[in-house]
């Protein structure tokens, strides 16, 4: 059975699956989850919608998986402004180079890594494999 929300705007969020989430924390190490729920954080450290991430400090490793909705080029602006700050910022987004957002922090940027994915992530519990296609970038502008 189809998970509908996945083709709709009923949910922006998408959890990592954690196959994925552990080979990229094999490289990178991350201390911090920037953008988490308590059941699907990523690091030992976390921050919630309640705490919201957008308005605090991140860390040195900075695992940051952002809501996918209207929001989302507010969490790759503070991604490129963390790294800015001698942070490493990795990110999981969909590969929407079409936005303002790809074009104005990632697209060209000094110090920031584009993989595209192979494929389509299948997200959190779900059957089917994500409607879009997802990128990972790598923000070290400040390292």
């Amino acid at each position: 059975m189809i998970n509908e929300s996945m083709f709709s705007s009923k949910t922006d969020n998408w959890e990592t699956p954690q196959d994925f989430f552990d080979k990229l924390n094999k490289e990178f190490w991350f201390n911090l989850d920037a953008c988490a729920t308590d059941e699907n954080a990523k690091c030992k450290v976390y921050f919630t919608k309640e705490q919201d991430g957008l308005l605090q400090e991140w860390g040195s490793r900075t695992w940051c998986n952002p809501p996918y909705g209207r929001e989302i080029g507010k969490w790759v602006k503070k991604a490129s402004e963390e790294s800015s700050k001698g942070n490493l910022i990795v990110m999981l987004l969909p590969a929407r180079t079409d936005t303002q957002w790809f074009h104005s922090y990632i697209y060209n940027k000094y110090g920031v890594e584009i993989r595209l994915i192979k494929g389509r992530l299948r997200f959190g519990n779900s059957k089917n494999s994500a409607p879009f296609p997802s990128m990972v970038v790598v923000f070290r502008t400040g390292i």
